[in-house]
């Protein structure tokens, strides 16, 4: 229950604060003028508008897996209206929009711009990043690690879904990548067909590394999709299927070992899949992009690092900022009482399924 109404609900402050604040932000535009003039001078304006909207709207929902099951429901929100109003789009401004010539100063040190067709970096490492300190932060689960050293399970509550859910983003993902050109005569069959490549290259690894494991299987496509998002314009198909299949690597072992031996209770493991798979990203498209190695080439390795790095450092600040503050003035953590009783119950005042629960 309080997953599916965050998501909702984040995704309507995201809505509100990126109209009025954030895409001017990153596009030095705004539409508060009347409907007759944003029809006549800003008709694609806002057509983009509603594509970018749900890049941004991304990074809440991204962060919200991390901190799932503890975090408290109105500090979330705001959290979500300074991300989306200003962290995430200072960052997009630079990478999409030429800001601070920064991008232009990365193409006279490398001789190429930094590079992210479709948000590896701008979108998937930039949630990645400021979930982690927003995890470090809120602290594990109750119980979750003992005193003992002994570590409790907390396996997937319904497989069926999960599947689902991870088969929706799938299917989404092929618009959220194609649609990157953002015009019909840029859109390119290449950029579909690496998705798909390394779709499969993260299932196929994550299947053998995660021993079969079902919640390793349908997060394995998630990692290569993330991936390949900065560079899928570039690569050569076989490019891609190696990029996927090294993203689901990165996935299966990262996962385990921040659950595992760091302790990290980052529930969906949204560092691992979108923090570092983003990072591999990143780089990989200067590497898989080359011509050397079949791809479309106008790509520098180096560039990649440096926009990949810069990204990475702005979103650990920022997550440490925002969280940071919260923390120490409203909070972030449910008591534990309401822990206890769980999110649903505490916040929402129903369970997900009361009339089972009430015939038992």
């Amino acid at each position: 229950v309080n997953a599916l109404v965050k998501i909702l609900v984040d995704f309507s402050v995201s809505t509100v604060v990126y109209f009025m604040v954030g895409y001017g932000v990153a596009y030095g535009t705004h539409f508060f003028v009347g409907a007759e003039t944003l029809v006549l001078q800003s008709g694609y304006g806002l057509v983009k508008f509603f594509f970018l909207l749900t890049f941004a709207a991304a990074i809440p929902a991204i962060i919200s897996g991390g901190i799932a099951e503890r975090a408290r429901f109105w500090p979330q929100l705001l959290a979500t209206a300074v991300i989306v109003g200003f962290v995430y789009p200072f960052f997009e401004g630079i990478a999409w929009n030429q800001h601070f010539g920064v991008q232009a100063w990365i193409k006279s040190l490398t001789g190429e711009e930094f590079h992210d067709f479709a948000g590896s970096v701008v979108v998937h490492a930039m949630g990645g990043w400021i979930a982690l300190p927003a995890v470090v932060l809120l602290g594990s689960r109750a119980n979750r690690y003992r005193k003992d050293g002994a570590i409790s399970a907390h396996p997937p509550s319904n497989i069926p879904f999960l599947a689902l859910g991870a088969w929706i983003l799938i299917v989404g993902w092929f618009g959220f990548n194609v649609m990157s050109a953002q015009s019909v005569d840029k859109l390119s069959g290449l950029v579909a067909v690496n998705s798909l490549m390394a779709m499969v290259g993260g299932t196929l690894t994550a299947l053998v590394m995660g021993k079969n494991d079902p919640g390793f299987v349908h997060n394995g496509p998630l990692a290569g999709l993330v991936a390949v998002c900065a560079g899928s314009d570039l690569m050569h198909p076989l490019g891609a299927l190696v990029v996927g299949a090294v993203a689901g690597a990165i996935f299966v072992v990262m996962f385990t070992l921040t659950q595992n031996k760091w302790k990290i209770d980052d529930v969906l493991g949204v560092w691992p899949l979108h923090g570092l798979c983003g990072t591999w990203g990143g780089l990989a498209a200067g590497i898989f992009g080359s011509k050397a190695l079949g791809g479309l080439g106008g790509i520098s390795f180096a560039g990649q690092l440096m926009g990949t790095l810069m990204g990475v450092a702005w979103a650990l600040i920022g997550g440490v900022v925002v969280y940071g503050v919260l923390k120490a003035t409203v909070g972030l953590r449910l008591s534990q009482e309401e822990e206890f009783d769980g999110a649903d119950l505490s916040i929402h005042k129903i369970s997900a399924t009361p009339d089972r629960e009430v015939s038992w």
